[in-house]
């Protein structure tokens, strides 16, 4: 999440209805027959195993820096108030999610570990052996774009992989604006040789995950359709940040967007979508395990867990 740039590749969404040791890719993990703990929470998508993994929380001040920018602050305390939220923090949970299936074990984002900002994050590890997998069985990572809580997972504090066998999907133009970040200088050298770059839009695995270009949040933003026959699941990514503000009014300014307005119509546009069509999302900030659909409601839309 964090800064930066318009809105076009929407037309996909509307289609919708190494620096570590060499080793050998380990067997895919069979899925446990149920979930282990508190952070980790199994569902299906078609014939795929997914599992929302809990990397852990990031708490927001309610001070009007970051959600609703430009507007009274009693604007977010009242809308946050109707839904029964805290009107002081907001909570955004962080959640990478995992998918298996068809030979493939694919995890979407990384996680926040080792990210100063997120104190309160740094558990994906922990989520993930509580799943019953191990890094080293990891075949593909899909990011959706380079901020911290979505990489910080992606190094360990060595400097190797922390998924050594995976390759690291993430857009051409996303790619590009990481390695012109000094900031991101380490990350980019430590995963440079595992990464594949993608055109937005891309089919990535056939019939299994395509990317969906959502613009506005950074240069090259991916959200991801994961297909199982007639099953879909849409991983947002940071189209939208809380369950609450984020979905009934979309078209209200957050600091995280680089680029506000293509973010705010992007948002809706893909809301509108998800309500017309009812399709299912995986949203990696809604509260734990995120997933569920949107329903058109006023002049914005309600977020509807399963």
């Amino acid at each position: 999440m964090i800064p930066s740039k318009t809105v076009a590749a929407l037309a996909a969404l509307i289609a919708l209805a190494g620096c570590s040791p060499k080793s050998e890719p380990a067997a895919p993990a069979a899925p446990p027959a149920a979930a282990p703990s508190a952070d980790v929470f199994n569902f299906k998508i078609g014939a795929l195993d997914a599992t929302a993994l809990k990397d852990g929380v990031l708490l927001v001040p309610n001070d009007g820096k970051t959600f609703g920018i430009g507007r009274p602050a009693s604007d977010v305390t009242n809308l946050l108030k109707a839904a029964g939220q805290p009107t002081d923090i907001l909570n955004l949970s962080i959640q990478p999610l995992l998918v298996r299936g068809e030979g493939k074990v694919l995890l979407f984002d990384a996680g926040a570990a080792g990210v100063s900002w997120a104190p309160q994050a740094g558990k994906l590890a922990a989520s993930l052996a509580a799943a019953g997998v191990q890094p080293a069985q990891v075949t593909d990572i899909f990011i959706s774009h380079s901020h911290g809580d979505h990489i910080g997972g992606l190094v360990l504090g060595s400097g190797l992989l922390a998924f050594p066998n995976a390759a690291i999907h993430i857009s051409a133009p996303e790619w590009q604006a990481m390695q012109a970040d000094a900031s991101l200088a380490p990350t980019v050298a430590a995963i440079a040789p595992k990464v594949a770059a993608f055109q937005p839009g891309a089919v990535i695995l056939p019939g299994l995950v395509t990317a969906v270009a959502v613009k506005g949040h950074t240069p090259g933003h991916s959200a991801y359709e994961i297909a199982s026959g007639a099953e879909r699941l849409l991983y947002i990514g940071d189209a939208a940040h809380h369950f609450v503000v984020s979905v009934r009014k979309p078209d209200w300014t957050i600091d995280y967007d680089g680029d506000a307005p293509t973010a705010q119509a992007s948002r809706r546009a893909l809301f509108k979508r998800a309500a017309d069509g009812n399709l299912r999302l995986y949203a990696p900030h809604f509260p734990f395990p995120g997933v569920g659909r949107v329903r058109a409601e006023a002049d914005g839309f309600v977020w509807v867990p399963e």
